[in-house]
């Protein structure tokens, strides 16, 4: 944990380079101390078949979720939703400032009874 997973409308798939976001994600995420490098994940789900408000062709969207496990505080969370939020709006800016897309974020808290994982990436980490 956490998981960053986008989804997206086709239409823009070939404006998007995804590990330049990941990159600018996973740092950030990192660098706050609250999350560890070897649980942050990304992955990135093209839509194909979507409709955006009227069905306009040039119409696009890209929805960003990120889920994060259990028992960090609201001040914590806010400030890393607002931060997730800018990065993105950020890396989206060159398409939304020739195109119209409805850029969208979400911070999930997974249930701690009902959320389970296994993970051997972590030792690779815990030196860092």
């Amino acid at each position: 944990m956490p998981h960053f997973i986008v989804e997206y409308s086709g239409n823009i798939h070939d404006r998007l380079d995804f590990q330049s976001l990941f990159k600018s994600l996973h740092e950030y995420l990192v660098s706050t101390g609250a999350f560890p490098l070897g649980g942050v994940r990304s992955r990135a789900i093209c839509c194909n078949d979507f409709r955006v408000a009227d069905g306009r062709d040039g119409f696009a969207f890209l929805n960003l979720n990120l889920k994060i496990g259990h028992g960090r505080d609201m001040a914590l969370k806010q400030a890393v939703a607002e931060q997730v939020f800018k990065i993105l709006c950020d890396w989206m800016q060159p398409i939304t400032d020739e195109s119209y897309v409805q850029i969208s974020f979400e911070m999930t808290e997974l249930d701690p009874v009902l959320k389970f994982n296994k993970n051997n990436i972590h030792p690779l980490f815990s030196n860092t």
